[in-house]
């Protein structure tokens, strides 16, 4: 099973990258603002797989950028909390 077609595999997966660029010395704001880029890249290329990617998608595509900056941030929480 692919990583993004299982919402929880996918929040396993971030986290294990956001554990992975801690380490390395960044900061949280910079984690942030890769989500972001990430989240503009899979809002903007990839076909959502299940509910939970759709919803994320809508919100983000309804959101301004700082709110957008917020989602990215809250993601990288759940993703670190999950790991």
């Amino acid at each position: 099973m692919d990583v993004m077609e299982n919402f929880d595999r996918w929040k396993e997966f971030l986290g294990a990258q956001v554990d992975r660029a801690q380490s390395m010395g960044a900061s949280d704001e910079q984690i942030a603002q890769v989500a972001q880029k990430m989240g503009d890249f899979l809002a903007n290329k990839v076909d959502p797989k299940n509910a939970q990617e759709r919803l994320l998608r809508d919100m983000w595509s309804a959101s301004s950028e700082d709110e957008q900056h917020t989602l990215a941030r809250v993601m990288v929480k759940m993703a670190d909390q999950a790991n």
